[in-house]
This record gives C-alpha cells, sequence and structure tokens, in this order.
C-alpha cells in the first residue's frame, strides 16, 4: 500500500514538475506578441476584471511551488503512516490534483478572472491548512 501511495506522489510531484516548466515556456512565448497586440489585450483585461498574463502566470508558479512543496511533506509522512492520516493524505493528493486541472484550464485559457484566481488562492491556503493539520497529527 504505501508504495502504491509513494508512485502516485511521484507521479503527481512529476506532473506539477513539468507544469511549471511549461509555465516559464508559456512565459517567455508571451514577450512575442506585438506590443500593440499584447497592450489592447492588457486593456481588455482590465475592463473586464481579468487578470493580465504576467500577473497570472506569478501566481500560477506560486501555487505550483506550494503545492511541490506540500507534496514533498506528505513523502516524508509516509513513512510512519497509520490508516487515519493515509486516508487525509489522500483527500490531500485529491485536492492537489483537482488544484493543477483547474490551474492548467485557465492556462489553456491564457487568462482567468481576478475571482477565479482568488477562489484558487483561497483553496491553496485552506490545503496548506489542512497539510498543517496532518503534520500536527505525527
Amino acid at each position: 500500500m504505501k508504495k502504491i501511495f509513494f508512485l502516485s506522489c511521484i507521479v503527481i510531484m512529476v506532473f506539477i514538475a513539468s507544469f511549471s516548466f511549461a509555465q516559464m515556456g508559456g512565459g517567455m512565448m508571451g514577450g512575442q506578441q506585438g506590443q500593440t497586440g499584447g497592450m489592447e489585450k492588457g486593456q481588455m483585461m482590465e475592463h473586464k476584471g481579468m487578470m493580465e498574463h504576467g500577473q497570472m502566470m506569478n501566481s500560477m508558479m506560486d501555487m505550483s511551488n506550494k503545492m511541490s512543496s506540500m507534496m514533498g511533506k506528505m513523502s516524508t509522512i509516509m513513512k510512519d503512516m497509520s490508516a487515519d492520516k493515509t486516508k487525509e493524505v489522500s483527500h490531500m493528493m485529491k485536492d492537489i490534483s483537482k488544484q493543477t486541472m483547474e490551474m492548467s484550464g485557465m492556462m489553456d485559457q491564457g487568462s482567468t478572472s481576478d475571482a477565479d484566481m482568488k477562489k484558487l488562492h483561497d483553496r491553496m491556503n485552506h490545503m496548506e491548512k489542512l497539510m498543517s493539520d496532518i503534520e500536527k497529527m505525527k
């Protein structure tokens, strides 16, 4: 059981790492647009309550770094894991996976609203609190 759980953690960590790498590549490609086109798009986003691409990418990278950190903590917790912790960590992994999928969907669209980004940040803060609670269960 521990081996399966450990392997699933590694798979998720690799997914998060590749996601972070893709973010960095996308940020570099974004600078290749024409300046006027980028400015018009940025102005349109501001009027609709949308977040600019650079802000969105910085926020996404921050969240994916936090998720990687949580996955690392889960890996160390798994050594002495009891059954109740296994269930809690399983739920945490599902939350991280869901968060990653939502983040990738927003990146695929190329933009997101401030409200949607706030929801992601709020959920990330909630997950960090849960992770802290799991660590205290040691």
